[in-house]
């Protein structure tokens, strides 16, 4: 079983930006969000993938991934997939002897930024950089496959 461990936070300020090492961009849709899973289908550049990951609230889920013809993906997402579709960029940045993904969300939820960190081990430790924020990884709002229901635009203003 694929196991999943990750927290998200949310950006104190734009230094991240000075250790950007490279990007990918990224256009995703799901298929289903059940309380039990999600099912997406996630394409960059001409490659494509189909995940299946539990719902679990946390830092810890069960993941699987597998490669998925490019064609087929793209009609998926036209065709199948629920609206919006999400479409990021997805930053990789290192900081100590961890990569931090920090992803920049288009359309619908422009002007949210969310930066992750995979850990391989549930109390692994890790340095926070001066640049992260408030920790959103218990926060369902900030979930893909939630901002696929009720993108950030719809939000209201009094986040932080």
């Amino acid at each position: 079983m694929a196991i999943e461990i990750e927290h998200k936070f949310l950006l104190a300020n734009n230094n991240w930006r000075n250790y950007i090492t490279h990007s990918v961009n990224y256009q995703q849709g799901y298929l289903s969000s059940q309380p039990t899973s999600s099912i997406r289908i996630r394409i960059s550049n001409n490659n494509a993938w189909i995940n299946i990951k539990s719902a679990t609230i946390g830092e810890s889920r069960n993941e699987y991934e597998y490669e998925i013809p490019f064609h087929d993906a793209n009609e998926i997402i036209q065709n199948l997939c629920k609206k919006p579709i999400i479409t990021k960029t997805r930053y990789f940045v290192t900081h100590e002897q961890h990569i931090w993904e920090i992803d920049e969300f288009h359309g619908e939820n422009e002007g949210l930024i969310v930066a992750e960190i995979e850990l391989t081990k549930i109390d692994e430790s890790y340095a926070k950089p001066d640049w992260v924020g408030n920790e959103v990884t218990y926060d369902l709002r900030y979930y893909n496959n939630n901002l696929a229901n009720k993108p950030y635009s719809l939000w209201t203003k009094d986040i932080n």
